[in-house]
């Protein structure tokens, strides 16, 4: 490649191949991010779209399945309200319609598991607080998640009558 900074098309597409690639052997990417990556170092964004699109013609790129992934991943790994993985599915670059359909293999039950989850996870780290500190540290972690008002107080309600039932066994 040319080192005056003035690059032909050719070695642009080059350019934003190899920042695809890369970025793709890191993690699934959606379609905006690989965007968002090639046209900070440079790419014009014509280029880009044109590259973008190529990688999605031939299957190496699809919206539909790096947010069906997310989100099952996000519900093993790390739980979160359907609210918490649509403002994520967002900041991605996901299109609306395609994070609620990946947001359909969401159920409520799954939601309210990923609540107790989470508050159980919050309730070990803080025993031994004043339990107005704990119970508020409990409903700051739930709602910074996504969960609702009624899903994070029965969620806190549940976990720490089982302390409360623990303790006094």
């Amino acid at each position: 490649m040319k080192v005056t900074g003035e690059e032909t098309p050719d070695e642009f597409r080059e350019k934003a191949r190899a920042i695809v690639l890369r970025q793709l052997a890191m993690v699934d990417r959606s379609r905006q991010q690989l965007l968002d990556a090639q046209t900070s170092r440079g790419i014009p964004e014509e280029i880009a779209l044109e590259i973008v699109d190529r990688f999605e013609e031939v299957g190496l790129v699809n919206d539909e399945k790096f947010a069906e992934l997310l989100v099952r991943s996000r519900m093993a790994e790390r739980p979160m309200s359907r609210v918490g993985l649509s403002r994520e599915l967002s900041r991605k670059g996901i299109d609306r319609d395609v994070a609620e359909a990946a947001l359909d293999s969401v159920s409520v039950e799954d939601e309210m598991s990923a609540a107790l989850s989470l508050a159980r996870k919050k309730a070990r780290a803080t025993e031994g607080l004043d339990p107005v500190v704990r119970r508020r540290r409990m409903y700051g972690t739930l709602a910074r998640r996504g969960f609702n008002p009624e899903q994070i107080m029965r969620a806190v309600t549940i976990v720490l009558d089982d302390d409360i039932e623990d303790t006094s066994l």
